[in-house]
Order: structure tokens, then C-alpha cells, then sequence
């Protein structure tokens, strides 16, 4: 028998003229039953509304004969984000809903786009449903009193959970979460809040979490939801490799496992992969080259669609792009626009809203529209160069087609020759469900000493309490109560080499309470807080007022007034930088330089590189089955002659003489990263056997150590160069380790509060950042070596920028293959990309352009 929820809303799916798919059934049977979990479902099968009514159902079942007219119950659903820009696509769908239904509602959200205005409307009532995203859910944990506030709080829903999974960003959710739960424990009976402070509450146990969070407070005319006795928490997440181990990270250590659902679509999500194949494909191959070359068949695509998002892996490469379009088709100025995260918020907004309005034919764009916001005008993708791996191409290719039962087409477009197979390793990828993981991330000091002064500001913590809690979270279930010790002693006294400096004596400890006490360190902390770190921007504003978004201090630095350059979509010329802003007006010149950010190049996924060799193996082996491999034939060919066409048992090693010196090229397949660390550590295992020094280039496919004189190959070879004995010995002598580490350790001073990083509109100067982080690691190191963010940052240069793992995976696998060793007479089209990358460091793209032409010419004869 149904309820009167399910009633009401099984009314609203027969009023919209829908059906509800099994998956959103077997969701409304787990939601109401109490538990908690993952749901796994396509990029538009309706996974929101697999959540959303199912806490409605709930809701008016509470409530049968008033839930049309019941208001102020408090806050209900916490809905986090990853993007902003989900929020408002989310907040209508929902809004959509509730006035369907008759709800006297009004959906809410709160993230850094929200305005001051609603931000303190928020501070005074929160709606029933709260869109946020993890730093704004720290930010309400920073607020006075914030326990009475989400104490109503009944279901907390994580949308795109894998996006957050293995970053930091994840982290500040499970502390969120850790805290969140605790509070859920508050009891609530005969219609009333407890006062928080009362001392008889505190003496008589029923403040099991949380005890001393400060003042009384008036409970005066109260109107609590009736809850469920356990937070129910759910995550949202595309197909991962690893879909178990997210659901378990989500909800923590301590959550009852017979109470924890996998809750997976039947929906298959179909996807048509199709590659852009050049008329003529050249004959070598270079990074950057093919991609806008191929700029014709690109916009016969675009013709053929009524909106196409073209995908670009940087927010460079998307205004090369745009710039490009608009040059060659000057007819598309007003029907095309951009989005990437650095323009400001309004044009983004824009964009969307004009997407939804079916007003644009083509939007370049990049990650800042990977998520979730539905575009049912959209028919086509356009994907840009590799990738890099399989999840994040389907999430892209999902933006079209955007609905249940519809076909999401998308076209692949190399920026290389050799690239272009990649677009077979797609199509085989998704044939046989390959999917990457994404690994958490464990003992994160940094994220959990900004947590601890969060709940300091607010209203103050126990320690041993806010310890179990913390231990409830995946990322420290190892945390030892020394380390835990540790980080208390360093944010109330400096730790052992800081006591001396006011500045980092932030909380102070009285009466067993953590408190923030000084009102200025309090509004530095909740200014600064979040774990996305980034050079120092300034904001880019038109000398006549208007704001077009932000440009990183490094690229700025590097132009004068009067220089022209490219930014959302526009010509500009500098004027004058001023208050860390640089003010431009329109320039009609039709060159100048495009922007660059920092940290942007994507890297290639272990699952993805494995694709990749079995593509390779295929090609040595003579299976042409797929287009791509058959237009890449006389390339492969090519290869073959010149030198070898590596088999899976095979590894392939050439070595070549040339005017510039003696080169040697690897071809491990395995991702740029990987390829930097291992490079570095033969050159120092080489340079052992013979002293010489050694320059590195390395590309996705491969790298190259180049020196002046003959490199003693076999010799080292005999000697078990790729050997993994002594392995982390020799990393840390052949790469400078302590200038990874203290470039790690410039983010994690960041994030644990060890720098301020200034106020809005006044951010502290990038080189004074650089050298207050840099004096901070050199006096650690050289008196505290044991600091725990110091070590922090010496296993992040391991993990994240050499992935060490993924180094001795490839290291294991390379000493059970066959060595090739071929001497070449000229750059194979293997080695070709990475010559040129090599070039690309210290040219403009136009020298460049005439270098590769000339070597291009040189090698064919």
C-alpha cells in the first residue's frame, strides 16, 4: 500500500507524463527504509530526482495534513557540490518540484558566487534545502551557534562524489561529515532544542558530542522537524573503478554497514565516439600542430549541430580556439562564446542561461562545464586532443544528449598525428567497461589543522571528542594521538620553532576548550579557508567599468601597458595595472599573447596507458580493425622501418646521433609524470656509469635523455637499469627532492594557515608568498624535520607529482619485457612529438612553427 508521500508524487510523474525507472524505485525503497549510501547512475538518467523525491516522499509522509502549509522547519537536505555552477541548474529543478507539489519552499544555495545580501538572509533562517558546496560547509561549521542551526538537518547528499574523491576538496567533506554525524546525536524531544551551554544538559550526559560550544542561546518558539535517529548521508557518482571503496570513504569508519546501499542505474548510457581523421595525415607528428589545422573539419561538425560544446583541456587552448573561430568564421561572433573558470562569474551565468535558451550554436569551453548542468539543447561534443582518460571523456561526451533514452554523440580531434589512435583506445576502453579509480586521500595534516581552527572560530572544541570524530573519516583512520597532539600544539603555540611569532598563535586553550578568541584571527581564517590553492590573480576590468574576469600575476608580470593580448574571446590592450587589477580596453590588433595558467596539464590515467599499449600491441601484431589504426598506417610503417614496432612483451629503447648530441628515447606509454620521474632516475643511474649531464623532454608516450657525449646504454643495461633495488634512494638523489617538496609545501602552507594569502582585492604579491613559504620550509627543515606538514609535503612530491606507484608498476613491468635497442638514423614518428616538445620550452609558437617545418623537411630527404 502506498503512502501518502508516494501517492502525491506518484500523482506528479503521472501529471509530467513520465515513468519512474527501477532505479529510482529501488532508491525510494532504501531512502525510506533509513540507509545510507552511493548511487551510480548516467549523466542524465535522472539521478537527482532519484534523490530528491524520495526526501519529499519522506517529508509529506511526516507531515500528511500540512505539508502544504507548514513552514520554517529548519534545514532538511544539505545538498553539496562540487562546481557552482550546478547549483543553479539543481536549485531550479528543485525549486520546479517543490511549486508543482505545493511546498512553501523556497530551495536555497550558498556558495562564493552567492551575494551579501542572501548570505546574511541565510545567516538568519536556512531553507528546508541548502545547495552548498564543501567550502561553504565549512564555513557554516565556522558560524556561532552552527549546532542549533543544522541540527534539523535529516539527509546530506554528496552530487558527484567521484569529482571530489582523491583531492583534498574530499577530505573537507568527510571532516564535514564527521562533525555533521556527532551533531545528529543531539536529542531532540517533546518539540524542543536543547539549550547549548546549559550546564545541566552537560552534567546530566546528553551532550554526547560537541560539550561547552559556548553561550546559552534563546530557543524561543522553536519549530523542529521531526528526524530520522541517524543522519542518512548519500553520495552521487558517475561509473568508477572503484565504486565500493567510494561509498565506504563517503560514509566513514564508523558508519553500520547493514545500512549501506549501492544503489546502480540499468540505464546504459549510449555514447557514439567518432574521430576527426585528417584528409592528409602527416607524415610526423607534432604536439599542438594538427589540432587548429584540422579547424575545417571541426566547423562542418559544428554546422551540422544546432549546439555543440567544444572541449578544450585548458583554459589557453580554449581561447586559442575561440580566437581561431572567430579569425576564420567571423559569421559565428554572437551565436559562439566561451566558458572556463577564470571569466567572471556574470559571463559565465550568461553562457549558461543562453545555452538553456537554445541562443548559442557553439560554446568552447572546458572543465568549468564538465558537471552535471543540463544542456537539452546540446546534441554534440567536440573533444579536443587526448582526454587522458576514459571517466572524464564520458562525463564530457554525457553534456549531449542530455536526457533518459537519448544517444550522447562525440567526436575526438588529435593535436597530433600519433594522438589520433587514441580515439581506437576510447572506443575499446568503453567496449570493455574501463573505468579509472580515483585512490582517497589519507592523513592530510594541512586540511585537518584549518579544520580544527574552523571549529575554534565557531563556538570552540574538546579535543578528545573532536579526535573520535576525526577518526570516523577514511582519510585518518591512522591518525595517531601524537600527530593529533601535534597539530593542537602547533595552532595554539607555534609547535617547536614557532612560539616565538604571534601570528601563529591562533587558538587559545582554556577550561579543556579550543577556542579562537581574537576577532581578527577569526576573519583572516574564514577568508582563507578552502583547499583549491592557485597562483595570485588579478582581476581583469575594462578601463570604463565591468569586470571580465581573472588573469593569474605570473602572466601579467611578463607583459607592459600597450601590449596587446587574448582573454574571453576578446583582443585587448593592457593600460595599466593598478590595486591588482589590470585595467584593459578593446584593441583591434589581430595578434597577441594568450594567457597561460599554472597547474592545468591533465595527466594520463594507469587504466588509459594500458589501453593504449594493447592498441600498440595490436598494431606490431598487424590488426588494423579500427579507423583510426588503418589512417595511421603510413605512420606505423614509417615506425616500423626506421626502427620497430613495439610488441606487449616488447620495450623499445632508440638511440640516435645528431648535431645537437647524443639522444636516447624510451617509450613506456605510461603518462607525462611518470615519464618526468623516470627519466630523471636513469639519467642518474646512467650518469654513475658515466659522468655526464643530461637534458629531459618527455611527452605522454615517451621521453628523451639527451647529453653531449656517448651514452654507455648497453653497459647499463647489463647492469639492470630499470631495476626498482633502490629505488626511493635514488629518486630522492636524482631529482632535486627538496625543491619538489617545497613547492608541495607552498600549497600546504596555505591551507593549514601558515601564510595569508590577503584580503579581497588585496592579495599579498606571489613572490612575497613565495619566499614567506620558502623561509617556513628552510626552518622546519633545519630544526624541526619531523614537522608533520613538512613530511606531508616530501610524500605529496612522491605520490602526486612523481606517482611513485605508478613508477614502480612500470618499472616491474618493463624488467620482464624484451629490451629492442635500434640505433635510428633520423627522429622516428615516435620520437618526433617529444623532440618538439623539447623546443616548445624555449620558443614562441611562430619560431616554433618554422623550426618543426625545416626539421620536417630535413628528415624526409
Amino acid at each position: 500500500m502506498l503512502t501518502k508521500g508516494q501517492q502525491v508524487i506518484r500523482a506528479w510523474y503521472k501529471q509530467k507524463k513520465w515513468k519512474q525507472f527501477p532505479f529510482q524505485q529501488e532508491m525510494e525503497a532504501a531512502y525510506l527504509a533509513g540507509n545510507s549510501g552511493l548511487l551510480n547512475a548516467p549523466t542524465g538518467s535522472g539521478k537527482t530526482f532519484a534523490l530528491f523525491l524520495p526526501f519529499l516522499v519522506d517529508y509529506i509522509d511526516t507531515h500528511p495534513k500540512d505539508y502544504q502549509t507548514r513552514k520554517n522547519n529548519g534545514l532538511l537536505l544539505l545538498w553539496i557540490t562540487p562546481l557552482r555552477a550546478l547549483t543553479n541548474d539543481i536549485r531550479k529543478a528543485m525549486q520546479a518540484v517543490c511549486d508543482d507539489l505545493g511546498l512553501p519552499w523556497n530551495i536555497g544555495t550558498r556558495t562564493g558566487d552567492t551575494s551579501a545580501a542572501e548570505r546574511n538572509a541565510l545567516r538568519k533562517r536556512l531553507p528546508e534545502v541548502l545547495l552548498t558546496t564543501p567550502e561553504s560547509l565549512h564555513l557554516m561549521l565556522a558560524q556561532k551557534n552552527y549546532p542549533q542551526t543544522l541540527q534539523s538537518l535529516q539527509v546530506l547528499v554528496v552530487d558527484e562524489w567521484h569529482e571530489l574523491l582523491g583531492s583534498k576538496r574530499g577530505v573537507q567533506v568527510e571532516l564535514g561529515l564527521s562533525r555533521l554525524k556527532g551533531l545528529e546525536r543531539l536529542p531532540v524531544a517533546s518539540g524542543e532544542l536543547p539549550v547549548l551551554g546549559d550546564k545541566n544538559s552537560i552534567a546530566s550526559g546528553s551532550l554526547s558530542h560537541g560539550e561547552g560550544w559556548g553561550e546559552a542561546v534563546s530557543t524561543k518558539n522553536p519549530q523542529p522537524a521531526p528526524r530520522a535517529s541517524q543522519l542518512r548521508i548519500w553520495g552521487i557518482s558517475a561509473t568508477i573503478g572503484n565504486l565500493e571503496q567510494a561509498a565506504a570513504v563517503l560514509l566513514g569508519n564508523d558508519f553500520p554497514k547493514e545500512n549501506i546501499r549501492l544503489i546502480r542505474s540499468e540505464i546504459e548510457k549510449k555514447i557514439t565516439i567518432e574521430s576527426v581523421i585528417p584528409h592528409e595525415l602527416e607524415r610526423y607528428s607534432w604536439s599542438g600542430h594538427l589540432g587548429v589545422k584540422l579547424l575545417p573539419q571541426v566547423m562542418e561538425i559544428v554546422n551540422k549541430s544546432n549546439t555543440t560544446l567544444l572541449f578544450c583541456n585548458t583554459r589557453a587552448h580554449a581561447e586559442i580556439w575561440y580566437h581561431a573561430v572567430l579569425d576564420k568564421y567571423p559569421e559565428y561572433a554572437g551565436i559562439m562564446a566561451m566558458h572556463h573558470g577564470s571569466l567572471d562569474n556574470e559571463l559565465r551565468k550568461w553562457v549558461e542561461q543562453a545555452l538553456h535558451d537554445e541562443m548559442l550554436k557553439l560554446v568552447v569551453c572546458t572543465s568549468s562545464l564538465d558537471l552535471g548542468v543540463d544542456f537539452r539543447p546540446v546534441d554534440t561534443v567536440i573533444q579536443i586532443g587526448s582526454p587522458k582518460g576514459v571517466a572524464r571523456f564520458m562525463q564530457r561526451a554525457g553534456r549531449s544528449g542530455h536526457h533518459p533514452g537519448a544517444v550522447s554523440k562525440a567526436y575526438f580531434v588529435p593535436t597530433h598525428s600519433l594522438e589520433l589512435m587514441e580515439g581506437a583506445v576510447l572506443n575499446e576502453a568503453m567496449r570493455a567497461g574501463i573505468y579509472e579509480s580515483r585512490d582517497p586521500v589519507l592523513l592530510a595534516f594541512d586540511v585537518l589543522m584549518q579544520y580544527l581552527v574552523t571549529l575554534a572560530v565557531s563556538d570552540g572544541f574538546r579535543a578528545d571528542d573532536v579526535f573520535r570524530q576525526v577518526k570516523t573519516a577514511h582519510a585518518y583512520a591512522d591518525l595517531s594521538r601524537e600527530e593529533f597532539g601535534s597539530l593542537l600544539d602547533f595552532i595554539t603555540s607555534g609547535g617547536k620553532t614557532l612560539s616565538q611569532y604571534d601570528e601563529f598563535l591562533k587558538v587559545e586553550f582554556e577550561n579543556g576548550l579550543y577556542k579562537v578568541n581574537n576577532r581578527r584571527v577569526a576573519m583572516r581564517h574564514r577568508m582563507s579557508m578552502g583547499t583549491i590553492t592557485s597562483e595570485v590573480s588579478l582581476r581583469v576590468k575594462w578601463l570604463s567599468g565591468g569586470s571580465l574576469g581573472t588573469i593569474e600575476e605570473n602572466f601579467i608580470s611578463k607583459i607592459k601597458p600597450g601590449d596587446n593580448f587574448w582573454f574571453a574571446g576578446r583582443s585587448l590592450e593592457l593600460i595599466k595595472v593598478k590595486d591588482m587589477t589590470a585595467f584593459v580596453k578593446k584593441s583591434s590588433a589581430k595578434k597577441g599573447m594568450i594567457p597561460s595558467w599554472m597547474g592545468q596539464r591533465m595527466q594520463l590515467s594507469s587504466q588509459y596507458s594500458a589501453v593504449i599499449r594493447e592498441k600498440l600491441d595490436e598494431v606490431a601484431q598487424g590488426l588494423e580493425k579500427d579507423p583510426e589504426i588503418k589512417a595511421l598506417k603510413p605512420l606505423f610503417d614509417l615506425q616500423a622501418k626506421d626502427s620497430h614496432l613495439p610488441q606487449s612483451h616488447e620495450f623499445l629503447i632508440e638511440q640516435l646521433e645528431s648535431r645537437e648530441g647524443h639522444h636516447l628515447f624510451f617509450y613506456p606509454f605510461d603518462g607525462r609524470q611518470v615519464h618526468e620521474g623516470m627519466a630523471s632516475l636513469l639519467a642518474y643511474r646512467l650518469a654513475k656509469i658515466k659522468p655526464a649531464t643530461f637534458s629531459i623532454a618527455m611527452n605522454d608516450y615517451g621521453f628523451e635523455l639527451l647529453t653531449d657525449d656517448f651514452i654507455p646504454i648497453k653497459e647499463a643495461l647489463k647492469e639492470d637499469v630499470f631495476s626498482q633495488q633502490n629505488l626511493l634512494d635514488d629518486i630522492q638523489q636524482s631529482l632535486n627532492a627538496t625543491e619538489m617538496a617545497k613547492r608541495r609545501f607552498r600549497d600546504i602552507a596555505h591551507i593549514g594557515g601558515l601564510v595569508f594569502t590577503g584580503y579581497p582585492g588585496q592579495p599579498i604579491k606571489n613572490k612575497h608568498l613565495q619566499a614567506s613559504t620558502s623561509l617556513l620550509f628552510d626552518v622546519f627543515s633545519e630544526y624541526e624535520p619531523d614537522n608533520l606538514l613538512l613530511q606531508q609535503a616530501y610524500n605529496e612530491a612522491l605520490a602526486y607529482q612523481l606517482e611513485e606507484f605508478r613508477l614502480r608498476a612500470a618499472l616491474l613491468r618493463i624488467s620482464t619485457q624484451k629490451i629492442i635497442l635500434k640505433t635510428i638514423k633520423r627522429p622516428t614518428p615516435f620520437a618526433f612529438p617529444i623532440l618538439v616538445d623539447r623546443l616548445r620550452e624555449k620558443m614562441t609558437m611562430q619560431s616554433l612553427e618554422e623550426r618543426v617545418a625545416k626539421m620536417t623537411v630535413m628528415y624526409e630527404k
